[in-house]
């Protein structure tokens, strides 16, 4: 079984408005995944340890990380970062800003696992975060979904799309993804994958897309009494197991 999240953590800043790294490193070890894709974190590099919340949160943990930088914020860091256990490689961070809006990205990261049978895969994990305005999460999408990115012919495992996608509704976004992918919360009742605000959650901003090859055994909202206080979304979490070829 591969166990994979999406976790928007607000720049590690709970409801009590506390930066508290170590809280969502709590919530996360709770979850014992295999592969942890995390929106809003800001790496401060050489400053006090939890500053840099990527590498902070990594070591506690006991993974390797990847940063995907969009911007700056206070001097860091600022993006999409992905956790892991498994060993990865091919890093990219591709860029689906628009306009004058806030710089966003599409983290790639390649995952090195085994299917069923014990033989060894590939899955290629993207890490996105798109806008908040509606005419940008549709320019967002159409690039996303193009022929650089999910299109891309360089690309010869499974594929997984997980992150803040800032859409609650049956947007063009969610249409187009799940043209070319399953959409793993498709047919979930709405009440239990609404994953912000976190104490009473009512909007269903977080989503995990997948190819065929990966067959869904579990999706769940994490709810522990920690997790709704860390952020103000909760993570959404998927069990997958890899198909033979």
């Amino acid at each position: 079984m591969l166990r994979v999240v999406t976790y928007n953590v607000h720049k590690c800043q709970g409801l009590d408005r506390r930066v508290r790294p170590a809280r969502v490193a709590d919530v996360l070890r709770e979850l014992d995944a295999d592969v942890i894709a995390m929106q809003e974190v800001v790496c401060l590099a050489g400053a006090e340890r939890e500053l840099d919340q990527g590498r902070f949160i990594a070591e506690e943990l006991g993974y390797s990380y990847c940063l995907g930088e969009n911007r700056k914020h206070r001097g860091g860091a600022y993006g999409n970062v992905v956790l892991s256990r498994l060993p990865w490689s091919c890093v990219e961070n591709y860029d689906i800003s628009w306009r004058w809006r806030e710089p966003r990205g599409a983290l790639r990261v390649d995952i090195h696992t085994e299917d069923v049978t014990g033989a060894a895969r590939t899955l290629h994990l993207f890490n996105v975060h798109l806008g908040t305005a509606f005419v940008e999460r549709r320019h967002q999408a159409r690039f996303l979904v193009g022929e650089k990115i999910l299109g891309s012919p360089d690309l010869s495992g499974p594929r997984v799309v997980l992150g803040d996608f800032n859409e609650w509704t049956n947007g063009l976004a969610t249409r187009l993804l799940t043209e070319h992918l399953h959409g793993a919360d498709v047919r979930t009742p709405p009440k239990r994958v609404r994953t912000f605000p976190g104490p009473l959650p009512l909007l269903h901003l977080d989503h995990i897309y997948h190819d065929p090859q990966l067959e869904l055994e579990r999706l769940s909202l994490h709810k522990s009494r920690t997790a709704l206080i860390a952020s103000d979304h909760l993570p959404l979490v998927a069990d997958f197991r890899l198909r033979a070829n």
